[in-house]
């Protein structure tokens, strides 16, 4: 149900937030766009006024650290390494009898089928076997393959020539892709292997590739286990971790994505492995840890969580005088912050992610692809660049649509629809929190906020259900149902809003209730645009009709009959306005040494109590891993933060590594817990009054 909509509502905005709304959201506008900017999707209001201060978000990305809450509201650490005793026992068998035979000939017939470096790692894994080192030998992945008649010529060559192995086919790294899998044939040289029995020798029990098909009936089938990661994304982390374990990604199981340049702590299941198997990795896994096993019959899904605990310290701080930064943080204890989207919604490339939503709203599959493809400053030349293969792996859409346009040119909607599920709605959703991000800013422009208004919408309390217009539950779903998780929300969001609020009621405050008192500024909500949700009852209903409109886009009926990238084929949902970070702790700390943690880490109270099995100084090691100091090159797209006072420059930071090691300098160590859905750098913003846009906090540097 939506409201008609009236002429533009941006001629009523008064000068009280610190930035103008931008233009609409052309193509136009894409091609002079380079990095995206707070106004440009809606975020340019604060609650208080506030001065703000100078501060650096993430000057080490230990000074960021995450521990998931869990659906019961418990925090996620890291307390223990150790693997449990086992419950579970897996049926082992001798896997070959091939040690004696040279196959010389036979790998070299290989490396004129395949990859020389799927080569390499065949002669590897042959070279333990004949060594006898079978019981510690660990499948192999070979290079993704797009070709099915290929990859059946490699699974043939094996059956003929390498009987005491064993071959399947895997998931690849994108939706188009499939690689092969080799591993020890556990049923000896002249079986097709454990995993290939009939399904009546195995006690009429279905083989999962995703883990061992021994596995005791008492027994959780899932390992449920706390993912400790230091600057590294959780795709990143749990794909070193299928590789070592030899299972494919989708064994894994998390409530959450976490951010990479932080230090996190979260919840993982994964199919039918043994604890003892990965607590073994924890010797060669660098920067990651895992830990707190136990065995569950569920595995997790997206959206399974309260929320997240904050502890973040913001370094370098300067202001007026401390009062000033205990009134800053007393005031963001007790007022909270503008619930925005954060940048990080809006993607880091030279295209925001809400604009291409636009594109594919407007059914524009070709301008849509253009976006994608077209080389643009920072990013990569795609099609410059040569082969798909030499594609880097994080440009998961772009690699979708070459390979589908590869097999059907001109087919611009089949190569949209070939980037995998969760990724393309993600677009479409982002244009969705465009919309909410600019209602929002008019809510605070136009009426405060400190008070409920005549037609504001708002959570239902009591027995008000016979009153509301509308039903719609408070998360993103499609109209089969299905959730519809955002991504490239990392480790200052969880996807899903708080499972109690999902069946929640919705009304539009009446004059009734306004006398009464029963609604406080907390309970106002705004619509993230679909088609089972109403509107406010007032001019802040005017804001979604009169951008969208701007766009070229109805929002109550589509132009197109894909109902996928269609806002009226999907049911939307509510997100409160203003949000309080809660069991809220701050504390002003003074430091010399700028390369000094500030804060222990999960790692670290486990390192006191047992150093002399960690590296020399107990510190968690990454041979290969960015410098913690801030550079120019470090991605900060997702949740980095500078500080500016509101209307002044203030100094600029020196570099962390420049840092006179003799003078004192101070910072501000904040710790508190956020619902899911909610952005940590969107409290950090209303502390400092300043912007988390990649260019403002590079100039800090």
């Amino acid at each position: 149900m939506w409201l008609k909509p009236v002429p533009s509502c941006f001629s009523m905005l008064k000068p009280y937030c610190s930035a103008t709304p931008p233009p609409p959201t052309t193509l136009k506008f894409i091609t002079a766009m380079k990095t995206t900017e707070e106004p440009d999707v809606g975020i340019f209001c604060y609650i208080s006024q506030l001065p703000g201060f100078r501060g650096i978000l993430k000057q080490r990305y230990s000074d960021f650290m995450v521990n998931e809450v869990d659906a019961e509201g418990n925090v996620v650490h890291l307390t223990n390494l150790d693997a449990p005793a086992e419950t579970v026992k897996e049926i082992e068998t001798k896997t070959h009898d091939a040690t004696s035979k040279d196959y010389t000939t036979e790998i070299e017939s290989f490396r004129s089928l395949v990859d020389p470096d799927d080569a390499e790692r065949l002669e590897a894994i042959i070279n333990l076997i004949n060594s006898g080192s079978e019981d510690s030998i660990l499948p192999i992945v070979l290079s993704p393959d797009y070709d099915k008649s290929h990859r059946t010529a490699v699974h043939n060559f094996f059956k003929e020539n390498f009987k005491f192995l064993v071959t399947d086919t895997v998931d690849g790294p994108d939706a188009s892709s499939k690689c092969i899998r080799v591993r020890i044939n556990s049923g000896g040289q002249n079986s097709r292997g454990r995993n290939s029995r009939k399904r009546k020798e195995r006690g009429d029990k279905p083989f999962d590739s995703r883990g061992s098909d021994d596995w005791s009936e008492n027994v959780g089938k899932f390992l449920r286990f706390h993912l400790y990661k230091e600057n590294k994304d959780t795709q990143e982390a749990l794909g070193i971790i299928g590789k070592m374990l030899g299972v494919q990604p989708r064994s894994f199981g998390f409530a959450g994505t976490k951010d990479k340049r932080a230090v996190t702590t979260q919840r993982v299941t994964v199919f039918k492995q043994l604890a003892s198997r990965l607590a073994a990795l924890n010797d060669r896994l660098i920067g990651i840890k895992v830990g707190d096993f136990c065995y569950v019959k569920e595995g997790l899904v997206l959206g399974q969580l309260m929320g997240n605990r904050f502890t973040i310290t913001l370094r370098g701080v300067v202001a007026d005088s401390e009062d000033t930064i205990k009134a800053s943080a007393i005031a963001l204890g007790k007022q909270g912050f503008i619930n925005y989207f954060g940048l990080q919604r809006f993607g880091s490339g030279s295209v925001p992610t809400h604009l291409i939503g636009a594109t594919l709203l407007r059914g524009e599959w070709k301008s849509t692809v253009s976006l994608f493809l077209d080389p643009r400053e920072g990013d990569i030349l795609l099609m410059l660049l040569g082969t798909l293969r030499q594609l880097p792996r994080h440009l998961v859409s772009e690699k979708a649509i070459l390979q589908c346009l590869k097999k059907c040119p001109g087919n611009y909607l089949q190569a949209l629809k070939a980037i995998p599920r969760t990724l393309r709605m993600m677009y479409v959703h982002s244009y969705q929190s465009y919309l909410w991000n600019h209602a929002a800013s008019m809510r605070v422009q136009k009426y405060g906020t400190d008070r409920v208004v005549l037609g504001d919408l708002v959570y239902c309390k009591g027995n008000e259900t016979e009153k509301v217009s509308e039903v719609v539950r408070s998360e993103c779903v499609d109209e089969n149902g299905n959730d519809t998780l955002d991504p490239i929300d990392l480790d200052d969001i969880s996807g899903t809003n708080l499972p109690e609020e999902r069946l929640n009621l919705v009304k539009a405050v009446t004059a009734e209730d306004i006398l009464s008192g029963n609604y406080t500024i907390d309970d106002v909500v705004l619509p993230m645009p679909g088609s089972r949700v109403i509107l406010p009852e007032n001019d802040i209903a005017d804001v979604f009709h009169d951008l969208a409109k701007k766009d070229a886009i109805s929002l109550t009926e589509s132009v197109h009959n894909v109902k996928e990238f269609s806002i009226t084929s999907m049911t939307g949902s509510y997100r409160r306005v203003f949000q309080k970070p809660m069991d809220f702790e701050w504390e002003i700390l003074k430091y010399i040494d700028a390369n000094k943690p500030l804060v222990d880490t999960d790692f670290d109270k486990i390192a006191k109590t047992k150093p002399s099995s960690l590296n020399g100084d107990g510190r968690l090691h990454d041979k290969t891993k960015q410098s913690e100091c801030l550079d120019n090159d470090v991605g900060l797209q997702t949740d980095d933060n500078g500080a500016k006072a509101k209307g002044e420059e203030l100094p600029q930071a020196e570099s962390l590594c420049d840092t006179n090691p003799q003078e004192t300098q101070t910072a501000l160590k904040l710790s508190f817990t956020l619902p899911a859905s909610c952005y940590a750098t969107m409290a950090i913003r209303e502390l400092l009054k300043t912007s988390t846009s990649v260019s403002f906090h590079k100039t800090l540097n």
